[in-house]
């Protein structure tokens, strides 16, 4: 890792995301020079595997809230960029913060690559975020996994009646959905984080299961959660247990 006045360049300087990365900084730092305190990528930049079809996913840490560019998602010279602007209190909150989709926000804490970061703005919210997890206790995991478990089940029936009518590509829609819950269940429950929801549902082996495997899967994870505190079903009484 080199370092230049604050700039730091890891990605690929051959790859078109990467220059095209390497652009908008450019044209940030000139126009918000005053406001930004870091730029960095995440995604597959930040991997350093992006391919043709890869998104440039950019992050701008502003000094205060409603300063630097405006948050945008548009294509530029063919490539999608994932504009995000946050500010710099605001984003160390959030990567203190755990919700049902830590195992889809998690990789964006803790690889993200700099390209400008004078101050290791950076490292602070890889920190931030470390340290949330070392005093996360497995209850508050269980309870996200609880929350995405039911959102799975919930798909997946919805997705069974929509088939019964013949409303497939509905189905599809809703199975799909249900597959990524459940892989969130997964990952909540081993503490595990993906790259993308694609990437979620592969490595929990949801991506290909149809409506009688994923109902299988949900039956395993309804056990797994009972056996770590209370059932996923019950009457109205534990609902406020």
């Amino acid at each position: 890792m080199t370092e230049n006045d604050g700039v730091l360049d890891e990605i690929d300087p051959t790859s078109p995301r990467g220059m095209l990365a390497t652009r908008l900084r450019d044209v940030i730092e000139r126009r918000w020079s005053a406001e930004v305190q870091a730029i960095g990528v995440h995604g597959s930049l930040a991997h350093g595997d992006d391919h043709d079809g890869s998104d440039v996913n950019l992050l701008v840490v502003t000094y205060r809230p409603g300063a630097g560019p405006r948050p945008a998602l548009r294509k530029v010279d063919g490539t999608l960029v994932d504009l995000e602007v946050v500010a710099g209190d605001e984003g160390l909150r959030r990567a203190r913060e755990l919700t049902s989709r830590w195992p889809l926000d998690a990789d964006r804490y803790v690889t993200t690559r700099a390209l400008h970061d004078p101050r290791g703005w950076f490292g602070k919210l890889r920190d931030a975020h470390l340290a949330r997890l070392a005093e996360t206790r497995p209850a508050e995991f269980t309870s996200l996994a609880r929350h995405n478990w039911a959102l799975a089940s919930a798909a997946h029936t919805r997705a069974v009646r929509l088939a019964e009518w013949y409303e497939t590509d509905a189905a599809l829609v809703m199975i799909a959905e249900a597959r990524l819950h459940a892989a969130l269940v997964t990952g909540l429950l081993t503490r595990t984080y993906f790259r993308n929801a694609a990437d979620a549902v592969k490595r929990t082996g949801v991506a290909g299961a149809d409506m009688q495997q994923l109902s299988a899967v949900l039956k395993e994870q309804s056990e797994e959660l009972t056996a770590r505190g209370r059932p996923v079903d019950g009457p109205l009484a534990d609902l406020f247990a």
